[in-house]
C-alpha cells in the first residue's frame, strides 16, 4: 500500500514538472527576421535597407574625407547600390542572429585602405556631438567598439533598429549606449549615434 502511494506521489510530481516545463517560455531571444520572414543566419550576406521612404538607400561604405578609414553610411537614394554585410554573434557557436545579442557587422567589400570593413564605434563629431560609425578593428582588450546589436522596432513587421550597447561582451562595463541614425554631411549620409533613429530591414543577397 505504501509503495502504491509512493508511486502515485512520484507520478504527480513528474506531471507537475512536465506541465511547468511546457508552460515556461523559451529562454532564447527571438530571431531577427529578414524582409521575407526568414531568420538571419551567421555568415550569410544581407543588405541593410531603410524601412521608411525618403531616408536614403542601402547601407554602404562612405569615403568621408578622402583618407582612411571609410565610414559606415547610406546611399543617398534607394536602389540596387550598396554593399551587403555579414553578422557574427558574440556567443560562440550561435548560428542564428537573435534580437538584443551582441554581434559584429562586416561589409562584404574591400577598400583602398586595406583594412577590416567591420563596423566600429568611432569618434564624436565636434560640431554635432554625435558619435560616428567607422570601419576597422577595435584594438582594446575586449574590442567592445566592434559589437553592435539588433533591436526590434516598436512598430512594423520585421523592422529593426541597430544599436551599440555591448553588455554581453562586457557585463560589468558601463556604456553610453546609442542607436544608429543618419547624419547628412556635405551631401553624404553618415551613420551616427546620439540623434534620430533610422529603422531598417534586412534583405538576403540573392
Amino acid at each position: 500500500m505504501k509503495s502504491m502511494k509512493l508511486i502515485g506521489s512520484l507520478s504527480f510530481i513528474w506531471l507537475v514538472m512536465a506541465i511547468s516545463a511546457v508552460a515556461q517560455p523559451s529562454s532564447s531571444p527571438a530571431p531577427v527576421l529578414d524582409n521575407a520572414g526568414r531568420a538571419l543566419e551567421r555568415g550569410v550576406e544581407y543588405y541593410i535597407n531603410p524601412a521608411i521612404t525618403d531616408s536614403g538607400g542601402r547601407f554602404t561604405l562612405i569615403n568621408r574625407t578622402g583618407l582612411c578609414p571609410f565610414y559606415v553610411g547610406q546611399e543617398n537614394v534607394s536602389g540596387l547600390e550598396g554593399f551587403p554585410v555579414t553578422f557574427t554573434p558574440f556567443i560562440e557557436g550561435e548560428t542564428v542572429i537573435r534580437e538584443n545579442g551582441d554581434l559584429r557587422i562586416v561589409f562584404s567589400a574591400a577598400t583602398i585602405c586595406v583594412q577590416s570593413t567591420a563596423w566600429k564605434l568611432g569618434e564624436r563629431d565636434p560640431e554635432t556631438e554625435r558619435r560616428l560609425i567607422v570601419t576597422g578593428e577595435d584594438q582594446s582588450s575586449r574590442s567592445t567598439g566592434n559589437y553592435f546589436r539588433i533591436v526590434k522596432a516598436s512598430v512594423g513587421t520585421n523592422i529593426y533598429e541597430i544599436s551599440w550597447c555591448p553588455t554581453q561582451v562586457c557585463p560589468i562595463c558601463r556604456f553610453d549606449c546609442g542607436t544608429v541614425g543618419n547624419l547628412v554631411e556635405n551631401g553624404k549620409r553618415l551613420s551616427a549615434l546620439d540623434g534620430g533613429v533610422i529603422p531598417v530591414q534586412f534583405e538576403r543577397k540573392a
